[in-house]
């Protein structure tokens, strides 16, 4: 997501900060290659072109001709504007003052709006709402059945919907089974189509009519790229949507729906999907999405999914482990697991500031090492964990066997454990205390 651009205008911003001093041909060639890397991000042609004509004005102004750091101060000129081309801040879900709350869902088939239907459930109950799902695309029983298993799997109770009853009843009787269940957030899975037509918008706005939902989110494939943005603009004439979910974010889109979709319907994108599980849904922030475009990391992202992943009281239980040098194989595999619920290591590391694409790429890292540590310390016994020294070469030979690896894994996976717990003693014994020196308080 956003790599290719990220690269372009990490390349454009060193020609600047290359220069003490910037002039009018400085600051105009390198805003034309800003102009471009965005044209090829698939941007809306209009919205690149005023994008840049205020970052310009701005440029050209005394902020940037009479600063000290004039490279730098076109760099926070363009996430300025960049944040504000997505919409500024992060819009929040509306939800009803009484009674339960409706979000539908719209748009074409495939673009996932049953899945970003189970994710969205699972959001709502992370944030300590009820969610219950309705299943109204009649015209596909695929798509109740889906809607159906995401449920079961998530435990989040899914109206029973068949293929011959009427959409807005299915709606209209989900109300009412809502209440008696005790959901407080009906989450309503529309029917879609290969591609627009009036039939299936009169039937939208007949269930908007008969429901008044707080939320109609139109959910959007971001690889289709401009056409996202058209069909935006075709759902919102007839039903004056409220906000879009873009789906595929973690595929090879280049990213020019996500950049122009507020610019050019005026309404926010509330959500991006960014994976397949249930967990790969994100709240869309434009101020830590521009920041992550122009390679400055995105710190509180990474420190929600942390705070999501990591249980406090087992973080608790580790420290004093640590600080008592107990820290076992077992904990060590524990710890592994919690981060990769965090996603992909490669996606996390992107987040932080000044990591960069080939950074990442030269570090090589893949996720299914983390697969091969876990299986070689699940073929350990309970002894081996706790007591890793004991582990002796027939022992390894063992292990190596059990786990589908080779005994230089196990022994890579050894070597690299033993090294962290001397960092860690020698930390215990003294670096604490060192640490505490060099702090302001």
């Amino acid at each position: 997501m956003f790599d290719d651009l990220s690269d372009r205008l990490d390349s454009v911003f060193k020609k600047l900060k290359g220069h003490g001093t910037l002039t009018e041909r400085n600051i105009e060639d390198g805003l034309k290659q800003v102009r471009l890397a965005l044209l090829e991000a698939d941007v809306n042609y209009k919205v690149a072109k005023n994008v840049i004509s205020d970052i310009k004005a701005r440029a050209l102004g005394r902020e940037v001709m009479q600063s000290l750091t004039p490279g730098q101060q076109v760099i926070k000129i363009v996430n300025e504007e960049f944040t504000k081309m997505m919409g500024s801040t992060h819009q929040e879900l509306n939800f009803a003052a009484t009674g339960a709350t409706s979000i539908m869902l719209v748009g074409l088939q495939g673009s996932g709006k049953t899945t970003t239907a189970g994710k969205l459930a699972r959001f709502l109950r992370k944030i300590g709402r009820k969610p219950y799902l309705v299943p109204v695309d009649v015209y596909r029983p695929a798509a109740i059945d889906q809607l159906t298993k995401l449920g079961k799997q998530m435990d989040v109770p899914v109206f029973e919907s068949t293929t011959d009853m009427k959409p807005l009843k299915i709606c209209q009787d989900a109300k009412l089974a809502a209440r008696e269940l005790g959901c407080d957030t009906l989450l309503i899975d529309t029917a879609g189509r290969l591609h627009l037509d009036d039939a299936l918008m009169v039937e939208l706005e007949e269930i908007k009519k008969g429901i008044n939902p707080a939320e109609i989110l139109l959910v959007a494939d971001a690889m289709t790229g401009q056409d996202a943005v058209n069909i935006a603009g075709e759902f919102d004439k007839r039903l004056d949507i409220s906000g879009f979910v873009l789906t595929k974010m973690d595929g090879d889109a280049r990213g020019g729906a996500a950049l122009s979709i507020k610019a050019v319907t005026g309404k926010p994108l509330k959500f991006i999907g960014v994976g397949e599980k249930s967990t790969a849904l994100e709240p869309f922030h434009p101020d830590r999405m521009a920041s992550r475009i122009l390679g400055m990391g995105d710190t509180l992202s990474f420190i929600e999914k942390a705070v999501e992943a990591v249980d406090q009281k087992e973080a608790q239980a580790l420290e004093k482990k640590l600080r008592k040098n107990q820290f076992t194989l077992e904990d060590f595999k524990n710890q592994m697991q919690q981060v990769r619920k965090m996603g992909s290591i490669k996606d996390l590391l992107g987040m932080l500031p000044g990591v960069n694409k080939k950074m990442l790429n030269d570090l090589n890292i893949s996720d299914k090492e983390f697969l091969k540590i876990e299986a070689i310390i699940n073929s350990m016994t309970p002894d081996e964990r706790a007591k890793h020294a004991i582990i002796k070469a027939s022992r390894k030979k063992r292990i190596a066997l059990g786990s589908g690896t080779s005994i230089q894994d196990v022994n890579k996976l050894l070597k690299s454990y033993t090294q962290s717990m001397k960092m860690v003693k020698k930390f215990n014994n003294g670096g604490m205390k060192s640490l505490r020196g060099m702090l302001p308080f």
